[in-house]
């Protein structure tokens, strides 16, 4: 089944704590927190302090998806929330294999991100070292984007290589998710989707998450 990580980016930030019971409580599989610093995309979000609250009253793992720049700072920043994935975009990290072997020697799952025009390829030589690799079908920065259809035959591409080199490796899609290309990403092999817009704008969204769960 596909399992679903709701990102709070798409939450209200005045009534958080009950975004995320609900959510945690809808059974989804983790909860996405959206981690930018205003230089690696344009946009700015948490810190530490809120992504500690929300570590406090979720009932799933955390999902931190760093869109930053010195990602070492960060990863140490929010290790000790021990998040269940800690996920960096690989267009910014000069040692990627080394922030891999310190992001699993904390006890926390590596993986990592792949911006639209990145293919697949670019991680060949990491992707037997990896816990998940998330695919970006939206340009990263900000919520509320159209799906990017390249991704399906991207992702079927990670897909037949993981297969070989590390089949227990998860593919996750973030970006412009729904019940309407759900399925499609499920045929071509993804088996996280983060949803923000769509889980969070509907208006049960326990149904929307048992929509995506299929």
């Amino acid at each position: 089944m596909m399992k679903v990580a709701p990102s709070i980016l798409s939450a209200d930030f005045g009534n958080l704590q009950k975004d995320v019971e609900e959510i945690c409580n809808a059974n989804c599989d983790l909860v996405h927190v959206d981690v930018m610093d205003g230089h690696f995309v344009p946009n700015l979000t948490i810190g530490p302090v809120v992504v500690s609250a929300v570590a406090k009253c979720a009932t799933k793992p955390l999902d931190i998806h760093l869109m930053v720049e010195n990602n070492t700072f960060f990863v140490e920043l929010f290790a000790p929330l021990q998040p269940e994935y800690i996920s960096f975009h690989i267009e910014e990290e000069k040692h990627p294999h080394r922030l891999i072997q310190k992001i699993r020697s904390l006890g926390i799952k590596p993986a990592v991100v792949l911006n639209p025009h990145t293919p697949p390829e670019a991680i060949e030589f990491l992707l037997q070292d990896l816990d998940m690799v998330l695919l970006m079908s939206v340009n990263p920065g900000f919520g509320g984007q159209s799906f990017i259809e390249s991704v399906l035959p991207k992702a079927a591409r990670l897909d037949a290589m993981r297969r070989k080199l590390n089949p227990t490796c998860l593919i996750e899609v973030d970006g412009g998710v729904s019940d309407v290309n759900v399925q499609a990403l499920k045929d071509v092999g993804v088996d996280v989707v983060v949803a923000g817009s769509y889980v969070f704008k509907h208006e049960n969204r326990q149904t929307a998450i048992q929509n995506l769960q299929i």
